[in-house]
């Protein structure tokens, strides 16, 4: 399975292709083997830069693993052009997606708890990109609320720009898919209908650890889905359970926005958040949250308590 990971050792951000327990350095990987990309050399650099080559870029990655992979082991992790999982710090696959468009109420079973109306139509709103969350860094309980929640979702991953995307189009513009928690503020998010205010505090948005590449999942819409608290099952779904699929909110999206690689579609998520629990469970300062997708692995995080202000 091809899973990349944007990741650092201390020098800044890196991509590289999983590999077991090591990972190819795609950037070193090229220089050492260069691979015929029009665009250039920017494809191995970064996630951006590689979903911007497109299909150039995934035969440039299947070159650099058959030309890594035949190389001595001691010999390439010599050269870096491997590295030990254990040994880098994952950040999100993609740390600055050019929008985060999430989909709201998009499972029945979750309206229902909410005692929402399933809406006839998607429910959109914006993340911003400063909230989001590396694989194992602090989701932050905010000073000025305790109402924080779980929210874990399917990311779906576009790769190929588009608008007016037709539904029967719609996955030849998905690059992959990804883990996604769309960590909530819930009293602020509740104090009017739009849900900017609390789906966009600092720290709440993990994504990753990995983009799995469109064609490793066999069927997106068939995926389990598990939240735990403290390893305590919250949340138990399958993304057969959607009421808007993705090709349905890639063609709706893109009649009112041009899509771009890179663009991250958190897809909603099941049933078993904690606002809707007798008595209501939030998060606190010592949970650790966990969010697991068949063949996307597992996202997992820590909750600590902001700092107050002086």
């Amino acid at each position: 399975m091809t899973k990349l990971v944007t990741y650092t050792t201390g020098d800044g951000p890196r991509l590289g292709a999983v590999q077991g327990e090591l990972i190819v350095d795609l950037a070193r990987a090229n220089s050492a083997f260069p691979q015929d990309v029009p665009s250039g050399n920017g494809w191995a650099v970064d996630s951006l830069g590689f979903l911007e080559a497109g299909a150039a870029a995934l035969k440039a990655l299947t070159g650099i693993i058959d030309k890594v992979s035949r190389m001595d082991e001691a010999q390439a992790r010599r050269d870096a052009l491997l590295v030990q999982s254990a040994s880098v710090r994952l950040l999100p696959p993609i740390p600055a997606p050019p929008k985060i468009i999430c989909v709201g109420r998009n499972y029945g079973k979750h309206a229902e708890e909410a005692g929402r109306p399933i809406s006839e139509i998607p429910i959109i709103f914006a993340r911003f990109a400063k909230t989001l969350v590396a694989p194992g860094d602090n989701v932050v309980v905010p000073h000025v609320s305790h109402q924080l929640d779980w929210e874990g979702e399917l990311a779906v991953i576009i790769g190929k720009p588009g608008r007016y995307i037709s539904r029967q189009n719609a996955l030849d513009h998905v690059a992959g898919y990804s883990i996604f928690n769309d960590v909530t503020v819930r009293d602020y998010q509740f104090r009017i209908t739009q849900y900017t205010a609390g789906k966009n505090f600092s720290h709440t948005g993990p994504f990753g650890p990995y983009l799995v590449l469109r064609d490793e999942i066999t069927d997106p819409h068939a995926l389990q889905i598990t939240t735990t608290l403290n390893g305590e099952v919250v949340q138990s779904g399958n993304t057969r359970e959607m009421l808007f699929d993705i090709p349905a909110i890639i063609e709706h999206l893109s009649e009112f926005i041009d899509l771009e690689p890179g663009d991250v579609i958190p897809m909603g998520t099941p049933a078993g958040v904690g606002f809707t629990r007798k008595p209501p469970r939030f998060l606190k300062n010592g949970d650790v949250i966990t969010v697991e997708i068949e063949g996307l692995g597992t996202l997992s995080n820590p909750v600590v308590d902001e700092r107050e202000p002086a």
